[in-house]
């Protein structure tokens, strides 16, 4: 055995003609641009090989809008599966179709959460500011209750002009 670790008289395999040795991430003598780390700038790729690549920043800048769009609208879906279940009094039929429909919601929202996490595994760091931050407006519009229409004065206000002390006319 020699000092350097390896076994006297033997020597490693040379690399096979058939294998192109073009780096990490490079397949097939492409030029991928596959990190394995969070990196900052334009130049990625997003769920698709070459998108947006190196084409403006103005794709880029699309790219982000989409999964923060995608990511909002998660949050509007599962927001919409909570309020939507059919109460137990219906009948079955009507639940059976409302479970079925839930369903297939469930099933977009699941969709879209694993293309966001896909455009996140780009390790790219915007893209992982945009999903986050379509979380977060996806939340504060179906989610946080910040946009609900309230009644204000309650069941009394129903009467446009009650003149009651306490009640609101709606306008």
């Amino acid at each position: 055995m020699n000092l350097d670790g390896g076994m006297g008289g033997m020597n490693p395999t040379p690399p096979s003609p058939a294998m192109p040795s073009s780096g990490i991430g490079g397949m097939m003598g492409h030029d991928s641009l596959t990190h394995m780390t969070f990196f900052w700038g334009e130049r990625a790729e997003i769920l698709f090989s070459g998108w947006p690549g190196h084409r403006s920043h103005h794709i880029y800048f699309l790219a982000l809008f989409l999964i923060a769009a995608t990511a909002a609208a998660c949050e509007c879906l599962s927001m919409t599966t909570r309020l939507q279940a059919s109460p137990d009094s219906a009948a079955a039929g009507v639940r059976a179709a409302s479970g079925i429909a839930l369903a297939f919601v469930h099933s977009l929202k699941m969709g879209l959460l694993y293309l966001v996490m896909l455009a996140v595994m780009s390790f790219n760091g915007g893209v992982l500011i945009a999903a986050v931050v379509g979380h977060a407006i996806g939340f504060l519009i179906a989610g946080s209750g910040a946009f609900r229409r309230v009644s204000v004065g309650g069941p009394a206000a129903e009467n446009r002009h009650s003149g009651r002390p306490g009640t609101v006319d709606k306008v």
